[in-house]
C-alpha cells in the first residue's frame, strides 16, 4: 500500500488544490497538513489529533478515511503498557516448616458427637414445623403466578404502545437555493428531472422551494446557500465547481465529478 502522506498529496495535486484551500474548508492549520502529507508525526499534537485531522483531510480529498486512519494505527501508533504484578518471592529463602499436628483429645470427639446429635433434632422440629406453611404456599402459587403473568403483559403492552408513538424518519426533503453572487445552478430530483435546468442565479435570488425523496445539485461556484431540512448549508469554497447529493435528514454529501459534470447537459 502506498505510503499515507504519499497519498495525500497525489490526491491534493491531482485535484489541483492548493494548501490554503484545503486549510481553508478543513479548519487545520497549513503546518499540520504539510506534517501529514510529509508524515512528520512529531509535529502533531498528539496520537488522537493525527487521526483526527487525518479522518478531515481524507474526507475532503475523498478518499476512504478508515483505509488511512486504520494504517497509521498499524504502522506508528504504538500500544499501551500494561504494569504486570511483581513476583513475591519467599522471604525465608526456602520451603516453610510445617507445624506438627496435634493428636484430637478424646473430649474433642465426644463434644462433635453431641453437635451433631443436637443439630439433627432441631432439623427435623423445624422441618415439622414448616409442613404448614408449605401447604399455605402451594394453595397460593398460582394466583401469585396469574398476577406475575398479568404484569408482564401489560407491561409489554405499553412497551409497544410507546414504539408506536415514535416519529418515522422523513422520506422528503424540502430544498430552496439562495445565490450570494451570480452562480450557475443545476438541480435534478429522485425522478432524473432537471428542476433547475443549468441556470444562472443573480445575486441574492432564489430557486421556488422543491420536495423529492433526494435531490443532487451541480454549482458553478461556492456562492450559494441550500436550505433543506430546516436548516442552512454553506457550499464549500474550494476554488472550482462543486456538487452535492441532498437527503433526509442527513448533511450535504459531496458528488464525485463524474456524477457532478454529468447532472445538467450544457
Amino acid at each position: 500500500m502506498p505510503e499515507i502522506g504519499e497519498t495525500l498529496r497525489e490526491a491534493r495535486m491531482r485535484r489541483r488544490i492548493d494548501m490554503t484551500e484545503v486549510e481553508a474548508a478543513t479548519k487545520i492549520r497549513a503546518k499540520y497538513l504539510r506534517a501529514l502529507e510529509n508524515e512528520e508525526w512529531d509535529l502533531l499534537p498528539g496520537p488522537t489529533f493525527v487521526k483526527t485531522f487525518l479522518r478531515t483531510y481524507a474526507e475532503y480529498l475523498e478518499l476512504d478515511p478508515r483505509l488511512l486512519v486504520e494504517e497509521y494505527r498499524q504502522r506508528f501508533e504504538r500500544p499501551t503498557t500494561q504494569d504486570l504484578t511483581p513476583f513475591r518471592p519467599n522471604r525465608g529463602g526456602g520451603r516453610q516448616r510445617q507445624r506438627p499436628r496435634r493428636p484430637i483429645g478424646p473430649f474433642v470427639v465426644i463434644g462433635l458427637g453431641i453437635i451433631i446429635v443436637c443439630g439433627a433434632l432441631y432439623l427435623l422440629g423445624a422441618l415439622g414445623e414448616d409442613e404448614p406453611e408449605r401447604e399455605k404456599n402451594l394453595v397460593t402459587t398460582p394466583t401469585a403466578t396469574a398476577t406475575a403473568t398479568a404484569t408482564r403483559t401489560s407491561s409489554s403492552s405499553s412497551g409497544s404502545k410507546k414504539k408506536a408513538k415514535k416519529k418515522a424518519a422523513p422520506t422528503r426533503v424540502s430544498v430552496k437555493l439562495t445565490a450570494t453572487e451570480r452562480v450557475y445552478v443545476c438541480l435534478v430530483d429522485a425522478t432524473g428531472k432537471a428542476v433547475v435546468d443549468g441556470e444562472y442565479i443573480e445575486k441574492g435570488a432564489s430557486t421556488k422551494t422543491f420536495r423529492s425523496r433526494f435531490f443532487r445539485v451541480n454549482l458553478g461556484n461556492s456562492s450559494v446557500r441550500m436550505t433543506y431540512g430546516g436548516k442552512r448549508y454553506p457550499a464549500a469554497n474550494i476554488g472550482q465547481p462543486i456538487g452535492y447529493e441532498l437527503r433526509p435528514g442527513k448533511k450535504p454529501k459531496r458528488l464525485k465529478e463524474s456524477v457532478r459534470t454529468g447532472l445538467c447537459a450544457t
